[in-house]
């Protein structure tokens, strides 16, 4: 699966466009500034592109209205495929955010609902209560997702609904050759629909990727054969950058052993689940840092920890901004990218991952572990490598068997000596490949 050898770039269109947040049904290509990054997302490394939402929406794009229209706001359809086009011939994949627990109110199929009610052909394809109100005084009720009205839950177990939702997978297949979908929200996804879904995109392309939005609870419940590749590392995500403020490796080091180590316990021994330092969702890493000597640190452990490596786009130099502050906040729109030792530390990163098959497919055991500094290490048949993490501002001496006398840091690519023991330097990443 070509998902899981690769480093994804997520962007979050609308925002990134500076599209105005209510859909004013201005046409406008604001997606062609895509063509003027993928320069920049091809140097630091990426080689897929996960975009949030580009169909048309009511506002965010998560109230979907048509799976077929790129928002108008962004463009037209003959511009995204110029953007898709021009990633394909850069090596770059395209997955789209495949929204289908729920749509917008402004949806063809609920607008009907609500003009004719009752003999709507469509009044099966929701959860309606004709004898009901909702918050917008509809004089009826419908579900909402998780209470937002706004977002009208899909009734997956219909059989019109899901046809209508893989025409639109095929659609954007045929027309865009996209290579996979992120599943919003697929903790709230029918499993049965889940299942149908894996097996139609199965068909459609080789190796087509479905990574869902999973942020509790047992993955492999949607992460298996027959529904997801992959989905969202949340419990990684948080042990991250809560290792680092508390100056505890231990809570992301038990994390990464509990889901992937050598025990027979191991849950999630062999997957490759989406690691992140932030996304649209969240604070962006480099504003909740304590210490922001640790962001190329936290990165060391995005890239070295088993799972597909995914950036944020403008988290790579380093962009700031707090949930706290709204979720436009997060969603910045940057004139043009910025280059760094931060990105350039990154594009280094994703070249060592890349290139490691210890680092892709590897398994996981903790080596070193103490409050400030760790090493594991991930291995295959063909290949050894240490991780070795300092996030102290003075060095650390750590004496243990490397079962080797040597080493290249895949960073620097330059040879170390395990003799005596193997000083870290204050915060410091580095990726040992030993010999076998």
């Amino acid at each position: 699966m070509w998902a899981y050898e690769s480093v994804f770039y997520q962007i979050y269109p609308l925002g990134f466009c500076g599209a105005p947040f209510e859909n004013d049904g201005v046409q406008k290509s604001r997606i062609l500034k895509v063509l003027d990054w993928s320069g920049h997302i091809k140097k630091l490394g990426a080689n897929a592109v996960y975009f949030s939402p580009v169909f048309e929406s009511d506002t965010h794009g998560y109230n979907t209205r048509d799976y077929k229209k790129i928002d108008v706001r962004l463009g037209t359809n003959e511009d995204f495929k110029k953007v898709c086009a021009d990633l394909h011939k850069k090596g770059i994949k395209v997955v789209l955010d495949g929204v289908f627990n729920h749509v917008g109110r402004g949806f063809w199929a609920f607008l009907d609902v609500l003009q004719n009610r009752e003999n709507s052909r469509y009044r099966d394809w929701f959860h309606i209560d004709f004898g009901g109100n909702s918050n917008y005084n509809d004089g009826l009720w419908y579900e909402g997702w998780e209470g937002n009205y706004d977002l009208v839950k899909l009734n997956l177990r219909n059989n019109e609904v899901v046809e209508h939702i893989l025409d639109a997978v095929k659609f954007w297949v045929d027309e865009f050759d996209i290579d996979g979908l992120r599943l919003d929200v697929a903790y709230c996804l029918d499993l049965d629909f889940l299942k149908r879904l894996r097996s139609f995109t199965n068909g459609l392309k080789p190796d087509f990727v479905l990574i869902g939005e999973l942020l509790h609870g047992d993955y492999n419940r949607f992460v298996n054969d027959e529904m997801c590749h992959s989905c969202t590392n949340y419990e990684c995500y948080k042990g991250i950058y809560s290792s680092f403020n508390s100056m505890n490796m231990f809570e992301i080091v038990h994390s990464l052993m509990r889901q992937f180590g050598p025990e027979p316990w191991t849950l999630y021994k062999g997957r490759h689940l989406l690691a992140f330092a932030d996304n649209h969702d969240v604070s962006r890493i480099a504003s909740i840092l304590t210490n922001k000597k640790h962001l190329p640190l936290v990165y060391g452990i995005v890239f070295g920890m088993p799972g597909i490596p995914c950036v944020y786009y403008g988290s790579e130099w380093g962009a700031e901004a707090l949930k706290s502050q709204g979720d436009p906040a997060l969603r910045a729109c940057f004139e043009e990218p910025e280059e760094n030792g931060l990105t350039e530390f990154i594009s280094r990163l994703a070249a060592a991952h890349k290139g490691s098959d210890a680092l892709i497919n590897g398994s996981f055991r903790s080596v070193v572990l103490q409050n400030t500094h760790c090493i594991f290490e991930r291995k295959t048949d063909k290949e050894r490598v240490l991780v070795a993490i300092n996030a102290a501002d003075t060095p650390a001496v750590c004496h243990f068997d490397a079962g080797c006398g040597t080493a290249v840091d895949l960073i620097t690519g330059k040879t170390h000596d395990f003799g005596g023991g193997s000083e870290l330097a204050p915060y410091s990443v580095q990726y040992w490949k030993t010999e076998r």
